[in-house]
């Protein structure tokens, strides 16, 4: 294969600036001069740029993509010449500031001198807090054995105000490039587009005036396709292809002069591997060859098949007319290739060798699709189909399985096909559409293949394996990669087998619009062109966006090739097909190609060509336009890895990366400096402001550290800071960075400057956490110690005598003012009484608590194991050591000797609480286990000094037991021994092999713990008790109960009467905690479940309790009483109940937990050992009083008999519950007392209501009487339904006799008897008809109007006390039609056996209610409207009947209709042959009787209806049902009747076999063989199988 040229090679270089004029030189002639607008004097930081390199650089270094990063203004290619690095002129693109982050300079949050944080561990300030005396906690509040100390520089970062620091800002998301995050303003809120392109494109000015202009239009035609390889081809709409080098002169003219140009327009071009042969598809099917250098006459010509001889034997071919849409070769060979047209038929074409071409001959296979059918042959239609994408794999330059086999892979509308063409056609893979693709949508698709390649060392050379293949394929916005390997490789044995290829799906992805065109930019780097015209660049290990560009001004040459074949996918909508598209996109994948990391693109009017701009490109278009600061962030994120490597040419390998960036991010640096400053003084004006001069140096801290460099940072950064007279900016920043840990070290003159400049700000806690932070080894001791003392900066102080002197006792000597000697006194230059012994205490124990648990104080960091042995050691050696000091002398001159352990003594007066807690704490660390585990720890055990030896020496029980020696009275009051009791009791149960105390000490403590004098410690003491408890036993415990009784430690009692088993005791002492009242619950059901093997004496002294103490059971929580004791002991009510005398309402809700604890329940149970009768009438009472609506329903749930009537009725009648008593009347049988009483409440509020209305002309409210007529409404409604109801159910439980019990509709009357029953809905009838007549004429002779606008029209106000009785009216007329609907309904019952229901007349009822109605009204004007009423009723339920019959007479026509089409449909057989005898009955090979059978059932059918006549022609029936065949004698068949089956039909068989029968299961039998298969035996139902019913024998 010959060698590719390169860009060095050609003259194609870095794109440039388009001129406007459409005609130009070539590349290498454009202008490069063009300025770039948008930019703060762009070409001063290049310039300074470029003379840091020429002063730091003695050489050039070569990048990625063949240039070198020189003199940052130009692009070095490796020829020697310098090109210009080009951007598109964009005037929209401007500069952008740089983001501003933000430092405690300004706005910080840093906490301030005197804020206390957590556990009053870091106040630095003096004097701020009075002096709380001794033995008392800073925060007694706070349970002092509890609480852990901790150190403000220790705490959380995420619990400190103080924003973080620059190096931890939140990286950019890589679904937003980080490019764009560097260049955006913060100040607007649209993202400005990046200051360079992110493919730098090249109009091809020369090849565009050839193909484009008028002239080459004229001869060559309009170009349709284009081809790069070593060459850049253009087809044209003539038939000619227009071959082109890199410096864009004409080479070669293919195709006039030959029968090409009458083929067509070009509509596919490929070169062959060695570029030396192109091919061209042509419109009308024809394919031709060509050598480049012998461009005459054609290597090869495959023409077109004539559509009339595709099926003959000429062979395969393309149909003629159809266009060649898609084109390539196979591997190396010339002769060999593959081509798809639009109407979805590939093929595979292999040229045999020859002397010429004459010699020559191609055989033709396909591979995909069919050949279009007949017409006249058209059975079914097919689905259309088309190759909207199609490649034949490429060979790369490294070997794999895949060279040999000849893959294709095509993009149907439907299947991703891959084929192998060599040795033959075969499939390898197939794939449908993916699932996630959306319906209806747009219908693209496109493909490309990605060779084995060998991957690039870091030395340049290649590796010996190579990569495998894959394919990118997409349909619509659906992208998915693929890779191609060998099955089994590893294990292949045999190499003549034909390999086996494996095909993996690796990743997928999701474009927001349909793609057009794809393409591989490089082994990681696809580019993908979407239907709207954007081109998107992803990286393939992740398919991450990366970077996009908007396309739509290159105007990309597009047309519509598959629209028309394709129109039935998109003419043809169905919404439950999927498959269905809304539009089929314009193809571009001719006009869009790649090749060697370049991007062809075929326009409208011209030939472009683009490269990705790589890390250097878009690191000096930022300098060009001014913001160096995002060109340092942005080399930053290329040296950490962030971004899209591949997109921008940086390699994987960070220390190949590391060596490319480094450098150039050490220059950019120098010269932004030197632009920021340098010029400064040249202009005498600052030009940088200083926010910027802010975001540079935190740049440059982030890129310094990023490269390990903190000496460059330190001696050359902030020394232009410095020199500027701004280094506040500097160090600012530089405390963040401290604060967070990711500075330890500094040099002294940057430190003193530090300590200096917060000093000056009077930011003394600020300074205290930096210098907490920084390691002491490069400090000046004398200074910061100084500083320290001045300011009282006890942490710093701490933190550098510890750690850089190794000094762990003075500072705290110093500030307990007990000097060791002479010189230790004198190290303190301040009095230590000025500092109270608040805030003493609020430095030393948390101190002390740091350093005996190992940590390092303030930070918080682990110590190293010999440095924290020392520390412990000394601490333990300081505060216990027992030997007494010097003598001093007081003023007298008397001496005064110091009591023994003077330390111990000073840090107790001090507090207490704080240093036993500190103790408790450090009690927990292993140091204490003894000093043999010590010794062995410590290495060079032999340097030790006697202190030290005497801190490894000591355990828990020497120091327990100096604190006893210690701490006695009067040294110490109780309040402050109590401590020492409750840090005993708390460790003696976690360390009992290391602590051993005396019985009496144990007793002792115990007792002081029982005896505690302030509330606070309460809880702390009893806490204390039961540590103590669990390992210690009195001699004696229930002697200890009334000491614990009024030390209220309750859980102590409890635990001892449980340990005792006594439960009544236990219990008592429940109810005495009043803290906690809800264990009383807990201990009753433990103590009385079934299984808590109590005996009877104590179940019955568990009962003597909760009696006695009922009242506090109730105060505990009266429902969680109530069902404890209804589920445990409920013969306890009475008593429970008995101390809510005087709380009616207590007692009911007691009641109610009881009798109804959940209202859904549809039952109550009853409690025949709790609640007697008098109980449940008592709840029921208590219901009428607080919550009357509920009565009702309560008492439906009761059973019979539970209720005595004379008990509840007196208050269900006085609290108005009078439907709860009419039910309650009905279920004792007393229904008609139950009517009457109704009947009687339903004229009450009939008067009521009519009173209502009488006084309504005269009511100030017409409001609140519009309230009370819509309320009384209401009830009327309510009272008359359970009226209805007691009518309807409950009057079949009364007492009837056949004729005793007889009622006369009135006097004098000897027919018309009414029933008992009858008489109920007489009674309720009439008393409803009264109350709604006297209503209606009360409101009747009354002014009214019917609404507000009628009130209006007539002049009346609003509110002018007449009633809206319109709607008062219409619900009174509604009861009248409800209660004869009711009565309706019962009287249409049908009748049964029972002779009540053929008694039950509604006319003897309703003539019974005229009779009643003319005796108390005499005329009949009073009850039209009643009367209208019920006629309504009888023409509701007719309407309602007549709807009803309407939708079951259309319902049922349907489903009729439905099955009549059904029982007409035809079946068709499973096969063609009879089942009993095997013998073909239809379809071909039947032989010609099948027609003559049909024919002479025709002659048949012609002679009947002959001789019946036109007018009435006899029909002969035909069963048309779908149940079983009836068989009609064979007379009748052979007169040649079609017959009949189960939708089948008689045909004459020769052979006598008879007529066909066909089953709904779909066997056919000849007539005969089914009839011989059913006389052998009997159905299945019994009956012989004979006759003229038959059943298929196969299936029963």
């Amino acid at each position: 294969m010959s060698t590719v040229p390169d860009e060095a090679d050609i003259g194609l270089g870095k794109a440039n600036p388009e001129p406007t004029n459409d005609e130009g030189p070539t590349v290498e002639d454009v202008d490069q001069t063009e300025s770039r607008n948008g930019a703060e004097q762009p070409s001063t930081i290049v310039e300074i740029l470029q003379s840091v390199r020429q002063e730091d650089l003695e050489e050039e270094h070569t990048d990625q993509n063949g240039g070198s990063f020189g003199s940052y203004g130009r692009v070095v290619r490796e020829d020697g010449e310098e090109e210009e690095p080009s951007i598109e002129n964009n005037e929209e693109v401007l500069a952008s500031p740089a983001r501003e982050r933000p430092s405690s300079a300004d706005g910080s949050l840093s906490t301030p001198d005197d804020t206390p944080s957590i556990q009053n561990s870091v106040i630095s300030s003096q004097g701020r807090h009075r002096y709380l005396g001794r033995g008392h906690s800073p925060t007694p509040s706070l349970r002092p054995f509890d609480k852990r100390f901790q150190a403000r520089l220790s705490q959380s970062p995420l619990q400190s105000p103080r924003p973080q620091s620059p190096a931890y800002l939140q990286t950019h998301s890589r679904q937003s490039s980080i490019l764009v995050q560097i260049v955006q303003d913060n100040g607007d809120a649209d993202t400005p587009d990046a200051p360079w392109e992110v493919v730098r494109w090249t109009k091809l000015r020369k090849i565009s005036g050839q193909a484009f202009s008028e002239l080459g239009k004229r001869n060559f035609g309009r170009p349709t396709c284009i081809a790069v390889s070593a060459s850049i081809a253009l087809g044209t709409s003539k038939g000619i292809i227009l071959v082109f080098d890199y410096h864009q002169n004409l080479k070669t003219i293919v195709g006039p002069g030959t029968h090409a140009v009458e083929s067509g327009s070009i509509t596919s071009l490929a070169f062959s591997a060695d570029f030396s042969t192109i091919a061209g598809g042509h419109m009308n099917g024809s394919i031709f060859t060509w050598e480049i250098a012998r461009p005459s006459k054609p290597f090869l010509h495959i023409p077109s098949v004539d559509r009339g001889r595709v099926r003959g034997s000429e062979g395969d071919g393309h149909v003629s007319g159809v266009a060649v849409l898609h084109l390539g070769f196979l591997g190396t060979r010339h002769t060999a290739l593959v081509s798809a047209d639009d109407r979805g038929m590939a093929f595979s074409h292999l040229a045999t060798r020859g002397m010429g071409a004459i010699a020559r001959s191609v055989r033709t296979t396909r591979i995909l699709g069919r050949y279009p059918e007949p017409v006249a042959v058209l059975t079914k239609p097919k689905k259309p189909s088309t190759v909207l994408a199609f490649a034949p794999l490429p060979l790369g330059n490294a070997e794999h399985v895949t060279d040999d086999m000849g893959l294709v892979a095509m993009l149907t509308p439907y299947l991703l096909v891959i084929v192998s063409t060599i040795p033959i056609a075969q499939t390898q893979h197939k794939a449908t559409r993916p699932k996630e693709l959306a319906a209806h949508g747009t219908m693209s698709a496109a493909l490309a293949w990605f060779p084995a390649m060998k991957p690039t060392i870091r030395d340049g050379s290649s590796s010996e394996t190579g990569s495998n293949a894959k394919l990118a394929y997409c349909w619509s916005n659906i992208l998915t990669i693929m890779d191609i390997s060998e099955a089994g490789a590893s294990e292949k044995t045999n190499s003549d087998k034909f390999p086996e290829l494996q095909f993996t799906l690796r990743k997928r992805w999701k474009a927001e619009e349909a793609i057009v065109a794809v393409q591989w930019l490089g082994s990681s780097v696809l580019g993908v062109l979407t239907i709207s015209q954007q081109l998107i660049i992803l990286e393939d290990n992740s398919l991450q966006v990366s970077d996009s560009s908007d396309l739509i001004k290159k105007h990309i040459y597009h047309t519509d090739l598959f629209s028309q074949q394709l129109s039935q996918l998109v003419e043809k909508l169905d919404e439950e097909d999927t498959s269905m598209h809304g539009v089929v996109a314009d193809a571009f994948y001719m006009s869009l190609k790649a090749y060697k990391g370049r991007l062809f693109l075929l326009g409208f009017n011209d030939v472009s060509m683009g490269s990705l701009s790589n890390w250097a490109d878009r690191l000096l278009a930022l300098m060009e336009n001014g913001n160096f600061i995002g060109a340092i962030e942005l080399a930053t994120a290329y040296f950490n890895g962030e971004g899209d490597k591949a997109t921008v040419g940086l390699p994987e390998d960070d220390d190949s990366r590391h060596s490319i960036v480094q450098e150039k991010l050490v220059e950019m640096i120098s010269a932004s400096l030197k632009y920021a400053f340098g010029k400064n003084q040249e202009a005498g004006t600052p030009r940088v402001a200083p926010s910027q001069l802010k975001d540079l140096c935190t740049a440059c801290f982030s890129a310094c550290l990023s490269i390990d460099d903190p000496e460059f940072l330190f001696e050359d950064v902030y020394s232009w800071y410095a020199d500027e007279h701004v280094q506040g900016i500097f160090l600012e920043i530089l405390e963040g960075y401290i604060t967070d840990g990711v500075i330890r070290t500094l040099p002294p003159g940057v430190l003193k400057d530090l300590v200096g400049y917060f000093v000056d700000k009077g930011r003394d806690a600020q300074l205290e956490e930096v210098l907490c932070r920084l390691t002491p080894e490069t400090m000046d001791i004398d200074q910061v110690t100084t500083l320290c003392r001045k300011y009282k900066l006890y942490d710093a102080l701490f933190y550098v005598w510890s750690q850089a002197l190794g000094d762990y006792t003075t500072m705290l000597s110093n500030l307990l003012d007990l000097p060791e000697d002479d010189s230790a006194k004198s190290e303190l230059d301040e009095d230590p009484e000025n500092t109270t012994a608040f805030d003493r205490s609020s430095k030393i124990f948390p101190y002390l608590s740091y350093i005996l648990t190992g940590r390092t104080y303030p930070t918080g960091e682990v110590m190293s194991e010999p440095k924290v042995t020392i520390s412990k050691a000394e601490i333990y050696h300081f505060v216990f050591s027992g030997r007494r000091n010097s003598v001093i002398l007081a003023n007298g001159g008397s001496e005064i000797a110091i009591p023994s352990f003077p330390h111990l003594r000073s840090l107790l007066d001090l507090d207490t609480s704080s240093f036993l807690s500190m103790l408790n704490e450090a009690f927990e660390d292993n140091f204490l286990n003894g000093p043999s585990d010590q010794l062995n720890r410590q290495e060079n055990a032999t340097g030790l000094t006697e202190e030290q030896r005497f801190g490894m020496s000591l355990n828990r029980q020497y120091i327990i037991s100096i604190l006893l020696e210690v701490m006695v009275p009067p040294a110490y009051v109780a309040d402050e021994i109590i401590y020492l009791d409750i840090f005993i009791a708390r460790n003696i149960p976690k360390f009992p092999q290391f602590i051993l105390l005396p019985g009496s000490t144990l007793h002792r403590v115990l007792t002081e713990l029982c005896e505690y004098h302030s509330a606070a410690n309460a809880e702390d003491c009893q806490l204390s008790v039961e540590y103590l408890l669990s390992v210690y036993q009195p001699p004696e415990i229930l002697s200890m109960i009334p000491l614990l009784s009024k030390a209220r430690f309750y859980r102590v009692i409890k635990s001892i009467y449980r340990t005792e088993k006594m439960y009544a005791q236990l219990l008592q002492a429940c109810f005495e905690d009043q803290e906690n009242l809800d264990a009383i619950f807990v201990c009753i059901a433990d103590c009385l479940k079934p299984n808590s093997g109590l005996s009877r004496q104590q179940r019955e002294d568990v009962r003597s309790v909760i009696i006695q103490n009922a009242s506090t059971l109730v105060v505990a929580g009266l429902a969680q009483a109530a069902s404890t004791i209804d589920r445990y002991t409920p013969d306890l009510h009475a008593s429970l109940l008995g101390t809510l005398d005087h709380d009616d309402h207590a007692r009911f809700q007691y009641l109610r937990e009881v009798l109804e604890p959940n209202k859904t329940e549809p039952a109550v149970e009853s409690h025949p050992g709790g609640l007697n009768q008098g109980f449940v009438e008592q709840y029921v009472r208590l219901l009428c009083n607080y919550d009357p609506h509920h009565v009702s329903e309560y008492i439906e749930k009761l059973k019979v008999g539970e209720l005595r009537l004379d008990s509840v009725l007196p208050a269900l009648e006085s609290s108005g519950v009078v439907d709860a008593a009419v039910v309650l009347l009905a279920r004792e049988g007393k229904v008609q007392e139950g009517i009457d009483r109704l009947t009687r409440h339903l004229e009450t509020l009939g008067s009521a209501l009519i009173g209502l209305f009488r006084g309504a002309g005269e009511a100030p409210d017409v409001a609140n009487t519009h309230e009370a007529a819509e309320d009384l409404t209401d009830s009327l409604q309510k009272y008359t339904r359970v009226g209805i109801w007691i009518c309807h159910g409950l009057s079949k439980s009364t007492e009837r006799g056949k004729s005793a019990n007889k009622y006369l509709s009135h006097k004098g009357s000897t027919h018309d008897v009414l029933s008992v029953d009858e008489k109920l809905w007489l009674d309720l009838v009439d008393s409803v008809v009264h109350v709604v007549r006297d209503a209606t004429e009360v409101l009747d002779s009354r002014p009214s109007l019917s609404s507000d606008e009628q009130r209006a029209q007539e002049g009346h106000p609003k509110d002018s006390g007449l009633l809206d009785t319109s709607r008062v009216l219409n619900s009174l007329r509604s009861l009248v039609q409800e209660t004869f609907t009711a009565l309706l309904k019962v009287t249409s019952i049908p009748p049964t056996h029972d002779a009540r229901s053929k008694d039950f007349s509604f006319l003897r009822i309703f003539r019974a209610f005229l009779n009643r109605a003319s005796i108390s009204s005499p005329s009949l004007a009073n009850l039209r409207a009643v009367l209208a009423a019920i006629f309504s009723a009888y023409s509701y339920e007719e309407s309602l009947l007549s709807l009803a019959n309407r939708l079951l007479d259309k319902d049922l026509f349907v489903r009729v209709s439905e099955m009549s089409v059904l029982r007409k449909r035809g079946w068709r057989p499973l096969g063609q042959a009879c089942e009993g005898c095997g013998r073909k009955v239809w379809g071909p090979g039947t032989g010609g009787r099948i027609w003559d059978a049909w024919a002479e059932a025709g002659q048949v059918a012609d002679a009947l209806s002959a001789e019946s006549g036109a007018s009435a022609a006899q029909v002969v029936p035909r069963d048309n049902g779908k149940g079983k065949a009836v068989i009609r004698p064979d007379e009748e068949v052979e007169k040649g009747e079609k017959g009949t089956g189960e939708e089948g039909r008689n045909v004459k068989q020769a052979g006598h076999v008879g007529a066909l029968v066909i089953f709904s299961c779909r066997h056919i039998f000849h007539q005969q063989c089914l009839e011989e298969m059913q006389t052998t035996g009997e159905r299945p139902d019994g009956r012989q199988a004979g006759g003229l019913e038959l059943i298929c024998p196969l299936c029963t």
